[in-house]
């Protein structure tokens, strides 16, 4: 007789949340599960209500309908508890600018209860060495610069080894070299089995990050998944991107074991294949060389988190411009043409045709 072991329970569960400023609805219904370590990456625009999630989290806010649970409790209920194992750095982190790098730390241990001593001074400086800002701990914070007082900020997070780790907008003001340190450094903290929930609107920083990603807007979940179950959900074919000097010849594909539809592409020497899966793509590239084809360009075409912010954005369309539809030929087209959208900042347009 076998035995199942039960399924853990997710660290931080919201079902049907919603909280509302004055006539506005910053959450509008959000169902949220957060596993344990690993890094839940909320998407969405400015508005979509990704830091009124955090606030929840946290029981800073109450819903005014659904519920939240973070580790197993209520935090309307139990706020000290929940907010004793959990780490937070946000967007414009509250610091003293008059008190040193050290001050800031020590001040923050002790209101997490660890006292001072040597052991916490131990604590602290291992922090701050996680975080590369140990050199500047006698330095008042009010002359640090912004991706200083990042580092300062995470390292001050992880005083009282939080089990969840909450980031909105960590890289906020940051220059590149900054921010992909800080997500170098967010991205080790589940080695040491903590769970960590990021809040960001630029796509670039959470490709390669999430282990689930969450599309929020308008303070609704979207859609959410590990990226390789929502790839799978909106790509589930292969699409191999071809190029030929010779591409009158590309009719010969249609006769190709393993090739199941043939697309145009809007450069005329470029056809996108859609193969029956990865393992078909060699003996496909094979097969069209064989068959006189001079091939000088092939490209498996990989679905990346921009190109499921517009197929999502698509699907969503559907009420509203009259049925338009999600097809495979629509989602390797948009493969290809959507490469600078992960610049924009997650604009989309209202009602007046401008963006927000």
């Amino acid at each position: 007789m076998s035995s199942t072991a039960p399924e853990a329970r997710p660290v931080v569960q919201l079902v049907g949340v919603r909280r509302r400023f004055g006539d506005v609805d910053a959450l509008a219904g959000l169902d949220l599960e957060v596993p344990e370590n690993r890094i839940t990456v909320l998407l969405g625009p400015n508005g979509a209500g990704k830091t009124t999630a955090i606030r929840m989290i946290t029981g800073a806010l109450e819903p005014h309908e659904g519920t939240v649970r973070s580790f197993g409790l209520d935090p309307a209920e139990h706020g000290e508890q929940v907010r004793l194992r959990c780490g937070v750095v946000s967007a414009k982190p509250a610091l003293y600018d008059r008190l040193d790098g050290w001050a800031n730390l020590a001040y923050a241990a002790e209101l997490y209860g660890l006292g001072r001593g040597a052991r916490v001074e131990a604590t602290i400086r291992a922090a701050a060495a996680r975080f590369g800002i140990d050199h500047a701990l006698d330095q008042r914070v009010g002359g640090f610069s912004t991706g200083m007082k990042t580092r300062l900020a995470l390292a001050r997070s992880i005083l009282h080894r939080p089990d969840l780790l909450l980031f909105d907008e960590p890289t906020s003001g940051l220059d590149p070299e900054s921010s992909h340190a800080v997500l170098e450094m967010i991205r080790e903290m589940t080695d040491d089995g903590r769970t960590v929930v990021m809040c960001t609107h630029l796509l670039l920083e959470a490709e390669g990050l999430a282990d689930q990603v969450v599309v929020m807007e308008d303070g609704r979940d979207l859609v959410s998944g590990t990226p390789f179950e929502l790839t799978q959900r909106y790509w589930p074919g292969t699409v191999v991107l071809v190029e030929a000097e010779n591409p009158e010849r590309f009719e010969v594909a249609t006769g190709i074991a393993g090739v199941d539809r043939i697309e145009a592409d809007p450069v005329p020497a470029r056809r996108c294949l859609h193969v029956d899966g990865p393992e078909s793509i060699a003996p496909v590239v094979s097969a069209l060389v064989a068959s006189g084809l001079r091939l000088t360009r092939v490209e498996p075409l990989t679905a990346t988190l921009e190109d499921l912010y517009f197929a999502v954005r698509t699907k969503r369309a559907v009420a509203d411009d009259g049925g338009r539809q999600l097809t495979a030929e629509k989602a390797a087209s948009d493969l290809r043409q959507h490469p600078m959208a992960s610049l924009t900042g997650w604009s989309r347009p209202t009602a007046d045709g401008s963006t927000r």
